[in-house]
């Protein structure tokens, strides 16, 4: 087995990388960039050798998606993981789950419909139900002690309105990073099937936990209600290829399937995915699984390390205790701080580009989403200015 180096630090620099580019106004020269949600480590070897054996092929041609070869690396990958046995005739294409997003909102519910999102919350859910003309409505998670858990009561009565067609589930949960127990996602999936709502459980995070946790994908939890989960996950997070624009969309319900043709091939036409991407993602499944047991380790690391130094050194300053994902989520709001006055101490104070707690909707306020996947000398310096934006 390989090892890899993840200390590696790797200029991005005139790659056209979003989180270079994409900066608050007046950013320093020398922004720290902590904020989207891509990894700083180099993709696993086996990856970069396919794409270089399918550029020296020299043509990238219209490249298909649904063939044996693709299904088998998908759900081999999800069947060695997770035990979950899912048929390839389920399983779609879209360019990114967001994109997903917005398409399922539009064929499952109708204009003035609600939708539920448990916020704070990953913040297209939201944009992406507005975006498509509905409602958004909030069962806010409850934070008790650096401890986030759902509220099934309030749920409840949210799921009660006729109104309210289904909810957006996030699982693993950006930004918190809980990952939730059997027992959590069983009483969710009770409370909608008690009251026919539809589930969108987005998993893209799914292979990024911490040792000793396991997720659990919610179509292989509660096959029972199949026809009316649905299912997004990529290789995106978990291997560094969101610029690759691959995911898979788990649809078993033949209904619901019609209806994502229609979206997606009918009227939008995105059914075509890109050469190297599939390629890529392939090469992920079937090849990269020493990579990821070494980049959530490493990433266990960092995060312990980080959580160490702010007990230390920022004591007014909690860190959620972290059970997925590699995005670290911090209540600053023992500072005193308003929202507007945090972001511009960390950008001019402490020259840190970071997802500010409030977009994530109501309960971020205060909060400070931090991306850990990077070496461990960049989280040291993230860690040094954090304590010159704070103090």
């Amino acid at each position: 087995m390989k090892h890899y180096n993840f200390d590696r630090v790797i200029d991005r620099s005139g790659t056209q990388a979003k989180k270079l580019l994409q900066l608050p106004k007046g950013a320093p020269d020398d922004v720290l960039s902590l904020w989207i949600a891509d990894m700083d480590f180099a993709c696993a070897d086996p990856i970069l050798e396919a794409l270089h054996r399918r550029i020296d092929e020299g043509i990238l041609g219209y490249t298909q998606y649904k063939t044996p070869e693709c299904m088998a690396a998908i759900t081999g990958w999800f069947f060695r993981r997770f035990g979950w046995e899912i048929d390839p005739g389920k399983i779609f294409f879209s360019p990114g789950v967001v994109p997903a997003l917005g398409a399922l909102v539009s064929i499952l519910s109708d204009e003035g419909d609600g939708i539920v999102i448990q916020n704070p919350v990953y913040g297209p859910f939201a944009g992406k139900i507005a975006g498509n003309g509905r409602r958004v409505v909030q069962n806010p998670l409850i934070c008790r002690d650096g401890d986030y858990t759902m509220d099934f009561g309030d749920l409840a009565a949210k799921l009660d309105d006729p109104a309210v067609k289904g909810m957006i589930l996030c699982s693993p949960h950006n930004p918190s990073g809980r990952v939730w127990t059997r027992e959590e996602l069983k009483a969710v999936v009770s409370l909608c099937e008690a009251r026919d709502k539809w589930i969108i459980a987005d998993e893209i995070h799914c292979d990024i936990v911490r040792a000793g946790v396991k997720h659990h994908p919610l179509l292989k939890l509660c096959p029972e209600y199949r026809h009316r989960i649905i299912s997004c996950t990529a290789p995106s997070k978990t291997f560094n290829l969101a610029g690759m624009q691959m995911s898979s969309i788990v649809i078993p319900n033949p209904e619901y399937q019609a209806l994502w043709k229609r979206q997606t091939i009918e009227r939008t036409g995105l059914f075509h995915p890109g050469a190297l991407g599939v390629t890529a993602m392939i090469a992920a499944y079937n090849e990269a699984e020493d990579w990821v047991d070494q980049m959530n380790a490493y990433v266990d690391e960092n995060f312990r390390f980080a959580a160490d130094f702010i007990a230390r050194e920022l004591p007014l300053a909690r860190v959620i205790p972290s059970q997925g994902t590699y995005l670290l989520w911090v209540d600053c709001r023992g500072y005193g701080f308003s929202p507007d006055e945090l972001a511009e101490r960390m950008l001019h104070r402490g020259h840190l580009a970071l997802d500010e707690g409030v977009i994530f909707g109501e309960g971020g306020e205060g909060f400070e989403r931090i991306n850990l996947a990077c070496p461990r000398s960049v989280v040291a310096e993230f860690l040094k200015r954090f304590c010159r934006a704070l103090s």
